[in-house]
C-alpha cells in the first residue's frame, strides 16, 4: 500500500513540475513575442501618433481636458487642479494622479517636438513694399 501511495505521489509531483516548466516556457515566449512587438512599434512609430509610456496625444488630451495644445495655460491649469484633486493625503487616488502626471508628460514631450521641429526650420523672411 505505502508503495503505490509513494508511485501517486511521485507521478503526481512529476505531472506538476512538467506543467510548471510548460507554463516557464510558455511565459518566456509571449515575454519574447511582446518585446518584438513593442519593437516594431517603436520602429514604425513616427510624429504625432508616437506614444510615450504608452499613451497617445489624444488620451492625454482627453485626461487633461483640454482640445489642443495651443492653450499651454489651460493646460498647466487642468493638471495642477486634476493633479491636487488626486493627492492620496486628500483622499484621492494615486493611479488618477499617475495618469494625469503621465498626460502632462506626454503633452510636455509633444510640445518639445513641436518646438525642436520649428527651431530647425529656416527663418521666413518677409520684403516689405514701398
Amino acid at each position: 500500500m505505502a508503495k503505490h501511495f509513494a508511485r501517486i505521489i511521485v507521478y503526481g509531483a512529476q505531472s506538476v513540475g512538467r506543467a510548471f516548466i510548460k507554463a516557464i516556457r510558455q511565459e518566456i515566449e509571449a515575454s519574447r513575442a511582446a518585446a518584438s512587438h513593442h519593437q516594431m512599434i517603436k520602429n514604425k512609430s513616427t510624429g504625432h501618433d508616437l506614444t510615450l509610456k504608452g499613451m497617445s496625444l489624444n488620451e492625454a488630451l482627453q485626461i487633461l481636458n483640454v482640445k489642443d495644445l495651443s492653450s499651454i495655460e489651460e493646460i498647466r491649469g487642468n493638471y495642477e487642479h486634476l493633479f491636487r484633486a488626486n493627492e492620496k493625503a486628500t483622499g484621492g487616488s494615486f493611479y488618477i494622479q499617475s495618469k494625469v502626471f503621465r498626460a502632462k508628460e506626454r503633452i510636455d514631450r509633444e510640445l518639445f517636438n513641436k518646438m525642436q521641429e520649428a527651431m530647425k526650420e529656416p527663418p521666413t523672411e518677409t520684403i516689405k513694399e514701398s
